[in-house]
């Protein structure tokens, strides 16, 4: 098995600029924890919490529930001055960034990544075992496939 170029740990630190959660569409795709989690944060029903803060999106063979996002392309738990505002209950895809596996992929997606995030290569680092222990707990909570 060959050497992972971050066996060696990679320094990353959140430096909540809000690169990742602003200023570009994209998906943060729920899992069935982060739904009950997210549930339980604005104590309301699913059907209240989807209408209000979802969409269905259609990937293919089934759907996926994913957060909207505010006509600026902002998460719509995003506000300025104070980030994210649910933060203790924020999606694993969140809690789990930069370690993704279209991220930890090669070194070349990590340093591509690195580009537009600016605590990545920098702060605290992240050993192997961290680093695995995130990409598994993502293996572990899928996004939730729905019925359409």
């Amino acid at each position: 098995m060959s050497k992972k170029f971050y066996s060696e740990g990679l320094p990353f630190e959140c430096t909540r600029c809000g690169h990742c959660c602003r200023h570009e569409p994209g998906f943060v795709f729920l899992s069935e924890k982060d739904l009950e989690s997210l549930l339980k944060y604005f104590s309301i029903s699913q059907d209240e919490f989807i209408e209000k803060y979802c969409r269905i999106v259609d990937v293919g063979f089934f759907k996926r529930i994913s957060l909207i996002e505010k006509p600026n392309n902002d998460c719509i738990f995003w506000q300025n001055g104070m980030g994210c505002s649910v933060y203790s209950a924020r999606p694993l895809q969140c809690r789990s960034y930069p370690f993704w596996h279209a991220v930890m992929d090669s070194e070349e997606s990590w340093n591509e990544e690195a580009e537009s995030c600016p605590g990545m290569n920098h702060g605290k680092i992240h050993s192997e075992q961290e680093i695995e222990e995130w990409l598994k707990k993502r293996e572990e909570n899928p996004p939730l496939d729905i019925d359409s």
